[in-house]
């Protein structure tokens, strides 16, 4: 029984799979956004005159606030408007973003397409888990967002060769033609095969009572606030690992040439541990695993600290350490994802809009943060997540009364 696929209230009309792959798709196009361009970073910092190393960070951050502060709007509109016509006015607005990029001759004219850029990918991200929500609830919603997960967490692998590999062949520009010509495909997706998920009964004007009415839902429900910020803190950890990991490579362990491969293998954690999750979250609940992989998270980055603080941090503890962290998020995202969404099914739009927009500016600047500590060693970064991962089971522990592994006590 448990390896049958959940059955949907009938929705998307797709089928489970495709659906799936449908889904992992659009939650792809920001990672490929994010991803793609790390090896280039260096040849874009060069080309569009910026003066310091760590600088070139805001590349990746001007991105992430753009993502981050406009998913405050998508819920809204969403719940009004449905759910298809604001993603595919949020697709087009990223295959433009895309295109300006390719042609940004300034730092100021990159920053500008960047932020826009981000803009448009916000809307992958609150429609995707407003639609997995439309459609499914509870352990089956963790289980569609784990098997998305599986694809989505492929990009990070490859994402980074595939970025080396255009620099091989073509100047740091195409990266950019790569991402226009992906959103573009994803968005005839959308338009051919997407019907409407949206309920006709939860649909709701833009007024000001009404969305006031439905921020107060989001930000008074105590587990939907916890398990946010929660969320929030691991992404500081993990865009202040994408931040400074070209750096790390280059100009701590002076090894740019295995930049993509061991950057792919600790992705790889992340993949296997979506994988894990879609197989076990069914058993054991949500709370069990993420809490678990928390203090499992905890544990690898207060050891992988110490080491970089002692000295003898090497190429290869790194990769493990840094492994065992991903492993440990990718057991923690979706479910803490998923936590956070199951009490507010009915302003399903503007709660998934809400937590975008905090744990994606949160961890953003967090990360950023993170990132500008960076001095030639990895104790900014090993540090920062150690102390983003105590934060995070800080939030858990006052959420839960105390209480790990199970709801706390007096509910359900």
């Amino acid at each position: 029984m448990n390896d049958m696929p959940p059955i949907s209230r009938p929705r998307h009309g797709m089928g489970f799979y495709p659906f799936v792959g449908l889904t992992a798709a659009l939650m792809a196009t920001n990672a490929l956004a994010v991803d793609v361009m790390l090896p280039a970073l260096s040849q874009m910092s060069e080309a569009l005159g910026i003066a310091q190393d760590n600088q070139r960070q805001w590349i990746i951050t001007a991105y992430l606030l753009g993502f981050g502060v406009s998913q405050i709007i998508y819920g809204s509109i969403s719940d009004r408007f449905g759910r298809r016509p604001v993603l595919l006015f949020g697709l087009a607005v990223y295959v433009l973003a895309s295109i300006a990029c390719s042609f940004a001759g300034s730092f100021e004219a990159m920053m500008a397409a960047r932020v826009l850029q981000g803009v448009g990918a916000a809307a992958t991200r609150v429609l995707v888990i407003s639609i997995v929500r439309d459609c499914y609830s509870g352990r089956d919603m963790a289980r569609v967002m784990s098997l998305a997960m599986i694809v989505f967490l492929s990009v990070p692998i490859l994402a980074p060769s595939l970025g080396q590999a255009i620099l091989w062949v073509a100047p740091w520009r195409w990266i950019f033609g790569i991402l226009t010509a992906f959103g573009a495909v994803v968005m005839i997706w959308v338009a051919t095969k997407l019907p409407e998920t949206q309920h006709p009964e939860d649909r709701k004007p833009i007024d000001p009572a009404s969305v006031a009415a439905a921020f107060r839902t989001t930000l008074t429900n105590r587990i939907a606030v916890g398990y946010m910020l929660a969320m929030a803190f691991m992404l500081g950890g993990l865009f202040g690992f994408i931040n400074s990991a070209q750096q790390v490579f280059v100009d701590v362990f002076h090894t740019p040439e295995l930049f993509t491969t061991i950057f792919a293998m600790i992705a790889m954690f992340m993949a296997a541990a979506s994988l894990v999750n879609s197989r076990i979250v069914g058993q054991l609940g949500m709370r069990r695993v993420s809490h678990g992989a928390l203090l499992g998270y905890i544990g690898f980055a207060g050891c992988h600290a110490l080491l970089a603080l002692s000295g003898h941090e090497s190429l290869w503890t790194f990769a493990i350490l840094q492994g065992g962290c991903m492993f440990c998020f990718g057991l923690i995202g979706p479910n803490f994802g998923t936590l956070a969404m199951e009490p507010l099914g009915h302003v399903a739009g503007t709660a998934s809009s809400i937590q975008g927009f905090v744990t994606t500016v949160i961890g953003a600047l967090l990360g950023f943060y993170i990132g500008q500590h960076f001095n030639g060693t990895v104790v900014p970064l090993t540090s920062g997540f150690a102390l983003c991962g105590l934060a995070a089971l800080a939030t858990v522990l006052v959420v839960e009364r105390g209480s790990l592994f199970h709801p706390a006590p007096g509910r359900s």
